[in-house]
């Protein structure tokens, strides 16, 4: 497992340490190259936003969308803590897990994960240009290839529509892979199984709005991902099984090809 200490500090995308961001337990699993920030955010689009509103912390499920520096995402309830404390604070964080660690002993029990957390001031996007950008991010992000699909925002929506936009520029990332760490101790004498079992994430069929009419198929950008198929997606057609699907490999905000 790489450690943090090993990557060299002239590496151009290496990420800056800060009291924050500094990984005190646990700094093998530590990341420090820019990369690995951007991996992490790539392979998801639910995020958890840490903020303070009328004095209670609050944890918010919400989706987000990363381009170059900038993490764009809903932001309702934090808008109300910025107008209340403009300045105040926010901790982002993207969680994917992989799998159960299962070791010999319960104290050596983990779980294979990748783990970013941003911390920073997010700043309302009000320029409507910069919040189309960012609402096409969060969009492609999620399913590449919807925003030039479906029906644009109407300017009641976007006046109704609250985007925050936070830099990236304080982050910490941990990723933990491989089997447990016990394999060399005295616990192994003990003749119980031990290793991995893998989570995996995938894409069910599609399935079709039952007020839809007869006749009108899924676009490419949807029946292109995995197990979404043309005879899956369309009224009246039947589900297949569902395969394992990794991250999209488009990237974030990518546009999809024609």
């Amino acid at each position: 497992m790489e450690s943090a200490e090993n990557v060299h500090p002239a590496h151009p995308r290496r990420l800056p340490q800060t009291d924050r961001t500094r990984h005190r337990r646990l700094r093998e699993q530590g990341r420090l190259d820019r990369d690995a920030l951007d991996a992490v955010l790539a392979a998801g689009f639910v995020c958890h936003l840490g903020v303070t509103v009328d004095g209670t912390p609050l944890v918010v499920p919400t989706v987000y969308g990363a381009d170059g520096d900038t993490l764009y995402f809903h932001g309702s309830v934090a808008s109300r803590s910025l107008a209340a404390s403009p300045g105040a604070p926010v901790c982002v964080t993207v969680t994917h897990v992989d799998g159960l660690v299962l070791a010999r002993s319960v104290f050596e029990h983990g779980v294979n994960y990748r783990s970013a957390m941003v911390f920073g001031t997010p700043r309302p996007v009000t320029d409507p240009d910069e919040k189309l950008a960012g609402l096409r991010c969060l969009t492609e992000q999620a399913a590449p290839g919807q925003w030039d699909y479906a029906r644009p925002p109407s300017r009641k929506e976007l006046a109704a529509t609250a985007l925050l936009a936070l830099s990236l520029d304080e982050a910490s990332v941990k990723v933990r892979t491989g089997p447990p760490d016990d394999g060399d101790g005295p616990d192994a004498a003990l003749g119980l199984w031990a290793g991995e079992l893998p989570l995996h994430t995938s894409w069910g069929p599609l399935r079709p709005d039952p007020r839809l009419p007869t006749g009108i198929e899924p676009p490419p950008h949807l029946t292109a991902r995995p197990t979404a198929t043309a005879d899956q997606g369309t009224s009246g057609g039947s589900p297949a099984p569902s395969h394992t699907a990794g991250p999209d490999p488009s990237g974030p905000c990518a546009t999809p090809a024609p």
